[in-house]
């Protein structure tokens, strides 16, 4: 009688798991190199994480994209320049100095909290961030206005503008070296200074130009904050009498509407 083994005299054993896949020398994948060169292979990498940003909360977005503005701003070679990063802040977190000696009048400042509606925020609030106060109840100070004092206002306090800012300012910091006192007020003079004043020439040709596009005393009231009496005074420097060079006057002229000088 044989002894040999069968197929069927073999127990059944369950066949050993194959070996998991040895990863330790895989490398990570690389995102090609486009024919631009390695600054479009950066962008092309960032796309997806840039993309994800839409998924996060409103808060934690701008949060993160202060911090990958800060990223950008330590590799740009204008990280010297403050206007190289600009970031938002909560506008509750910014507050004004006490020592800006610039007044605006209501008449001005309407214009500014127009242009702000119209045109956007076009120029960043230029601020300073003090040490936080040795405290156990508030460890954060608030961010002090340098110049914008009175854009920071309106930030605030406008409701559509503040809704449409989402509650938050754009703010950009001096440089670290002019963050003494005297050297913020020297910065808040300077700024009240630099911005210079219309020549008469200049804008009354600016006046004329408009009035050839037939803009009404109404307009340039709501838009550049001027009365009527102004208008007139600034076309005649440059020769109200351009304005009539092909007009017919009868002895009683009365103003028809259309001409340049009829309000809305």
């Amino acid at each position: 009688m044989s002894h040999e083994q069968t197929a069927l005299d073999i127990p059944a054993t369950n066949p050993a798991p194959a070996p998991a896949p040895d990863t330790s020398r895989r490398e990570r994948p690389r995102v090609p190199s486009p024919s631009g060169g390695t600054g479009d292979a950066i962008v092309e990498a960032a796309r997806p994480l840039i993309s994800a940003l839409a998924d996060l909360p409103l808060d934690e977005r701008v949060t993160t994209l202060n911090e990958l503005r800060r990223l950008l701003h330590e590799q740009s070679p204008f990280r010297e320049e403050p206007v190289d990063l600009v970031l938002w802040e909560k506008a509750d977190h910014v507050e004004g100095n006490s020592y800006n000696p610039n007044v605006v009048a209501p008449r001005q400042m309407e214009l500014l909290e127009h242009s702000i509606t119209a045109d956007g925020f076009t120029q960043p609030i230029v601020a300073w961030n003090p040490p936080a106060p040795d405290s156990d109840n508030d460890t954060t100070a608030p961010i002090e206005v340098v110049d914008g004092f009175h854009r920071h206002l309106i930030g605030k306090h406008n409701p559509a503008v503040n809704d449409r800012l989402h509650g938050y300012l754009p703010v950009t910091l001096i440089n670290t070296g002019r963050q003494a006192l005297e050297d913020r007020q020297a910065a808040t003079v300077r700024h009240n200074a630099a911005r210079g004043v219309h020549t008469i020439d200049g804008l009354s040709e600016m006046v004329l130009q408009l009035l050839r596009a037939k803009k009404t005393f109404a307009w340039f009231e709501k838009e550049l904050g001027m009365q009527p009496d102004e208008v007139t005074r600034l076309s005649q420097v440059s020769g109200l009498a351009e304005m009539f060079t092909d007009a017919e006057f009868s002895e009683a002229w009365e103003a028809a509407a259309g001409d340049p000088f009829t309000a809305e």
